[in-house]
Parts: C-alpha cells; structure tokens; sequence
C-alpha cells in the first residue's frame, strides 16, 4: 500500500522499536537513527527518504541542528518532530526552521498516522511543483 520511507530518528531505542513496528504494520518502509549524525547520514545514503519523525531531545547533536541540515540539503523531505513537555518551544521553533509539525510524546497512532498522511501530501505536491518549475524553465530556456 505505502511505499512511503520514514525515517525514524530517536535515542531512546524502547521508543524506536515500538515505532518501527507501528509503522510497518501499516506498510510503511522505516529507516531509524539513534542519534542526529547517524539521521544525517542515512539521509545521504538512503536513496529516498520521504518523512523524517525526529525527537527534538537527543545528547549532542538535538533535533533543531538535525532540522535545519535537512531542510538544507534535503528541503523536499517533510520533518515531523517528537517533543516531550518540556521541549514544546523547541518543537515550535522547529516549525520555524520548516518542520512540517510536531507531536508530544507519546503520540498517539491515529494522531500519528493522520501526521504522516498529511505531510506525505505536502512533500508530493511540493515535488510536483518543483517539477513543473523545472519544466517551465527549459521551456523558457529553449523558446518554445
């Protein structure tokens, strides 16, 4: 049903293992990372990553630094941040920096899933305009 490729980026691996089977239950492919270096490197060695689920919270690199690298490098790629309560303002900043959204920990599935829904959306219609950008400027570019 999904071929939809979730990053799943969190350092608490109790939480990462009970998403990732969450999400693959509802057919969606998921890459995880413990830690934000790790993301940023299986978003440059996975070939297509559509939505990164990001904890704001991680020692070292925190998930603000990890947003913004990916809106830098990879700014198609929809970013869904995971905040507890004390890291609301974090997550709004986020929003900010470009996240698609945020959600509280522990999130619920349905809250969750209409999340990945929404963005995936987002992230196709965003891939469709860049494509017909594109179109629109070779066209411009060879007169016709």
């Amino acid at each position: 049903m999904h071929d939809t490729v979730v990053l799943l980026v969190d350092d608490e691996a109790d939480f990462v293992e009970i998403m990732t089977k969450r999400l693959k239950k509802r057919s969606f492919h998921v890459e995880v990372a413990f830690s934000g270096p790790e993301a940023l490197e299986v978003l440059e060695n996975t070939e297509k990553v559509d939505i990164v689920l990001l904890d704001v919270k991680m020692p070292g690199m925190d998930g603000i630094e990890v947003l913004s690298h990916i809106k830098e490098h990879s700014p198609l790629v929809e970013v869904i941040m995971l905040t507890g309560h004390a890291t609301v303002d974090s997550a709004v900043e986020g929003l900010k920096l470009g996240a698609f959204d945020y959600l509280m920990k522990p999130c619920d599935i349905k809250v969750l899933m209409q999340k990945l829904n929404a963005a995936m959306k987002r992230r196709q219609q965003q891939v469709e305009e860049a494509m017909e950008a594109r179109t629109q400027d070779i066209i411009l570019r060879h007169g016709r």
